[in-house]
This record gives C-alpha cells, sequence and structure tokens, in this order.
C-alpha cells in the first residue's frame, strides 16, 4: 500500500484507541490523525501509568477520560470503524503486588469492553496490543508464536486472558481480529519517569540527566522496537485484518537484532556523545523469580503476512529517542 492508499484508506475512519494518551496508543494516534481519521482517545490518565497529558500535543484527537472498568463505552464504540485496543495494566510488579486489579483490568474490562462492541460495533476491525510476556521463560530463541505459554508473573496471566477473549470474538463471530504480541519497545512519549513501563525508560532519564543507571544481570538478550516501526506495524494489522490468513491470528512483533542488556547500556551512552555511566547489579530480590532470561522474537509471520519490516535501526532509535526528551524532560520527569 502506498502513502496515498493509506490516507485514502483511513481518511474520515471512525477509530477508538483505548490507552490513547499513553506511550504506543498516544503515537498510533497522532498518527491517525495525520492520515485523516476521526480518532477518539480514551485514557483513565493514571498517573502511575504511561498516560500523559503531553503525549497528545498537537494531535487532533478527542480525549475522553475514563477507565474502560466503568466508563459508559456505547457512545465511544456506536459505529466505529477500527479498535486499538492498548489499554492495559503492564507493570509485573503491580501485577504481583495486586493481581486482582490487574485481573480486572486486563481480562474483566476486556470482556465488558466486547460486549458493548458487539452491540454497538459488531462490523469493525480490533487490533489488539499484546506482549511477548506470556511466553515466559524462553525453552529455546528465536520465540515464534508456537512457543508454549508459560506466564512468569499475575500480569502475564491477566494479559493472556485478555488476547484469548478477544481472539474468541474472530472464532465465534468471525469479527476481523488480529493480536500483535509486542516485545520492548521505546522511543517518543516512553514514560521515563521510573521503571514502571520498561528498563529503558530509566535508563534514558538518567543518562539526560547525567546520573548513574543501574543494569541488572547484563547478559540477557532482548530485541527493542522504535516506536515509529510498532505504529506502522499496528497500521498494517489493521489494514490486512479482513485478509484471510490474518483475521484471527497472533503475532509475534520483533525489531532489531537483540543486544544483550550490557551492549544496549553501552550503546545508549553512545548515542548520548558519550556521556552516561551505569554500575552492573545483581537481580533484586522480589525481581528475579519472575525474569525470563533472554528474548528475541521470530516475527516471520507478520512479516510474511503484511510486508513490515522494521525501518529504525537500535542505534538511530537510541540517538532519536535521547534527541526527542531533551527538550522535554520537564513533562516526563
Amino acid at each position: 500500500m502506498t502513502e496515498a492508499e493509506r490516507a485514502a484508506f483511513w481518511r474520515g475512519k471512525r477509530v477508538l484507541v483505548t490507552g490513547g494518551a499513553g506511550f504506543l496508543g498516544s503515537a498510533l494516534c497522532h498518527a491517525l490523525a495525520a492520515l485523516g481519521a476521526r480518532t477518539t482517545a480514551l485514557d483513565v490518565m493514571n498517573p502511575d501509568g504511561g498516560a500523559n497529558i503531553a503525549n497528545l500535543e498537537g494531535a487532533s484527537v478527542l480525549l475522553v477520560r475514563g477507565d474502560i472498568r466503568d466508563v459508559e463505552l456505547h457512545s465511544l464504540c456506536q459505529e466505529v470503524d477500527v479498535l486499538f485496543n492498548m489499554a492495559a495494566q503492564t507493570s509485573h510488579m503491580g501485577g504481583q503486588k495486586d493481581p486482582v486489579a490487574d485481573i480486572a483490568i486486563n481480562a474483566v474490562a476486556q470482556v465488558r469492553l466486547i460486549g458493548v462492541m458487539r452491540e454497538a460495533a459488531p462490523q469493525a476491525t480490533v487490533v489488539h496490543a499484546s506482549t511477548r510476556q506470556f511466553y515466559g521463560r524462553p525453552i529455546s530463541l528465536p520465540v515464534d508464536e508456537f512457543h508454549p505459554v508459560n506466564p512468569p508473573d499475575a500480569n502475564g496471566v491477566s494479559k493472556w486472558a485478555g488476547e484469548q477473549y478477544w481472539l474468541l470474538e474472530q472464532r465465534v463471530l468471525k469479527r476481523p481480529v488480529v493480536s500483535l504480541r509486542l516485545t520492548n519497545c521505546y522511543g517518543p512519549r516512553l514514560r521515563i519517569r521510573d521503571a514502571r513501563q520498561t528498563f529503558l525508560g530509566i535508563w534514558i532519564r538518567q543518562v539526560l540527566k547525567d546520573e548513574p543507571f543501574e543494569v541488572w544481570g547484563g547478559e540477557q538478550l532482548r530485541d527493542l522496537t522504535y516506536v515509529d516501526d510498532v505504529v506502522r506495524a499496528f497500521l498494517l494489522a489493521a489494514e490486512a485484518a479482513p485478509q484471510p490468513g490474518v483475521a484471527g491470528r497472533v503475532f509475534n512483533l520483533g525489531g532489531s537484532p537483540p543486544a544483550s542488556l550490557l551492549d544496549l547500556a553501552q550503546r545508549l551512552i553512545a548515542a548520548n556523545d558519550g556521556q552516561g555511566h551505569y554500575s552492573v547489579k545483581e537481580f533484586p530480590a522480589d525481581r528475579a523469580p519472575i525474569d525470563i532470561g533472554s528474548y528475541h522474537a521470530d516475527d516471520h509471520a507478520f512479516r510474511a503476512a503484511t510486508g513490515w519490516a522494521p525501518l529504525v535501526g537500535l542505534d538511530e532509535g537510541l540517538r532519536r529517542s535521547l534527541d526527542w526528551y531533551r527538550t522535554r524532560l520537564a513533562d516526563y520527569t
């Protein structure tokens, strides 16, 4: 699909983005607004989550503040063409400390949203933001979609349940649904105030403030996906969702070739013109039991189905991220 064809596809479409003021949701909202979609962002704006009002600055998007657990959903879902379902509780430790709240957001609220969508937008396409977390500690690398599911923590269990409820919509009612299992995503608008969203966020903050950061372990491999590549993947998934071989499927989304955490720390410092320093620490006692070790995705299935491939390499993505935050630290720390 050319850029002109993509703009024609999205122009005037009614789109709802849950979690639309968060990191990935807001990036998606910016892209949709630029393509001419009539976009509504729904977000609870929880200060402990990734939402930030600054994330939607400059986007022609309607922001509705509300919690998918109890907000009035019918008017928001009425006759939408596409739902990008990004709302979730993503904190691993948050899920461990309060699994009841965790499953209320990631599973029970998903069932509620599904019920409303059946009434208000029965033909809408759904792209669900999922996670590689389900796989737990990998048996072998890279991890494809046939790897056994073995969630390492409560958050993984609740997110797995939410994904499966959405996939039932395709199997039972033939709704076009695609679920993207994401790896570590990074870039502008990522929460960098703390490590609740990803370890890289706190690293970026510390480097820009010229303060040390901690690397836990260090030998673990990770693949990372730059936010622009993630957004393009979600758009491609929605465009291709009705096609045979795409509807009702889960796809891994990877990114740059894997790097160890130690290598990543050094490359982040290099992207900051050599400025920054870190120390290597053992995993904290409460984190060690839920660490999955090394992970990187086999995402050949999604590439084959949609033509997607990452365009931003790791070093370039780190440089872009640091440059973006330099003048915005006050809004994100």
